[in-house]
């Protein structure tokens, strides 16, 4: 059994852990890191997944099982590469798989698959969510049943080309090729209710703000508190929590906001750089302990295109506030 900051997973190279408990068990959607031999050029390219496994925990205490391949992409029609970090979510009896991955022309849509277990097998869908682009799908599931996508990554996560609200595959230094700059606000995550089926979006996606103790939205140049992927959301006495990765400055961050949408005030760090290059979380209530699941690149000695996933326990106080963690050196 895997003990607290240790990988959970050793058979294989996982990612990017989305946490749930469905029916009193403890299920784990990563993604499969395969890895290639490309350069990290920013495009993500060296990131190469192709597959799901979900793993499942009878207890923090237990072994994580190996449910076996709950999706492929050869069985995805519309895609073409990349499926990456996913997530997942239950409603009407039915499991649902929230993927992204690349469509024909090389554009990242999120996809949907169908099962009638926490494992899968699960079915795509023929078609990507209509109006659905980026990636790090992530659902909240509300106390009243409505259920929110969340979405959003820069640089390979091909924020920067959603700015005019079409796809620009080169936007042009004019149009900010890398995105906004110095005090100009930073891109934003996008963010939809889901219609009751679950497959599709109830709006269009739109942005969901992130401000500072003054109000004002974060900066580009604030590189250490703005968004950059990895969208998730839980919720604590009333209130909405929305979580990210700050991508290249390495730090898990917390926001927290009066509704599923925001706006989101910053609050501060859940978890110190690891060791690779960046870092990718959920959170979840597991018999009454909060836990944070994210994943380093311990077993591969560091390389960031082969991870593995860990947890720790989560310390929130009665107002909400995380106890920073600072994951130990090994």
């Amino acid at each position: 059994m895997a003990k607290p900051h240790t990988p959970l997973v050793t058979g294989i190279y996982t990612a990017d852990p989305s946490a749930h408990v469905f029916d009193g068990k403890i299920y784990i959607y990563p993604s499969h890191d395969l890895g290639n031999d490309k350069e990290d050029d920013g495009s993500g390219d060296h990131f190469w997944m192709e597959d799901y496994h979900v793993f499942s925990l009878e207890s923090l205490d237990a072994e994580a099982v190996d449910e076996g391949e709950a999706l492929h992409i050869k069985d995805v029609p519309w895609a073409s590469e990349q499926m990456w970090a996913p997530d997942a979510a239950t409603k009407n009896g039915k499991y649902y798989l929230y993927f992204p991955a690349k469509d024909k022309d090389g554009i990242f849509r999120i996809g949907v698959a169908v099962g009638d277990s926490p494992a899968g097998p699960f079915t795509p869908e023929t078609d990507y969510i209509a109006g659905s682009f980026t990636i790090d799908p992530a659902v909240f599931v509300d106390d009243d049943g409505k259920a929110y996508l969340y979405v959003g990554g820069l640089w390979g996560g091909q924020l920067e080309k959603w700015q005019t609200g079409e796809f620009v595959p080169n936007p042009g230094a004019s149009a900010g090729e890398d995105g906004p700059q110095g005090d100009q606000p930073a891109l934003l995550p996008f963010a939809a209710e889901l219609n009751d089926d679950m497959i599709s979006l109830a709006e269009p996606l739109r942005t969901i703000e992130i401000r500072d103790e003054n109000g004002e939205l974060l900066k580009a140049a604030d590189t250490d508190r703005r968004f950059f992927e990895g969208s998730w959301v839980h919720k604590f006495n009333g209130k909405y929590y929305f979580s990210y990765s700050t991508g290249d400055t390495h730090y898990l961050a917390y926001a927290e906001g009066e509704t599923p949408f925001g706006p989101f005030t910053y609050k501060g760090r859940i978890l110190e750089p690891v060791l690779g290059w960046t870092t990718h979380h959920s959170i979840v209530e597991v018999d009454g302990q909060w836990v944070l699941f994210y994943h380093d690149a311990e077993l591969s000695g560091g390389k960031t295109q082969l991870r593995n996933i860990k947890y720790t326990p989560l310390e929130i106080a009665p107002d909400g506030t995380i106890t920073t963690i600072t994951p130990p050196v090994r």
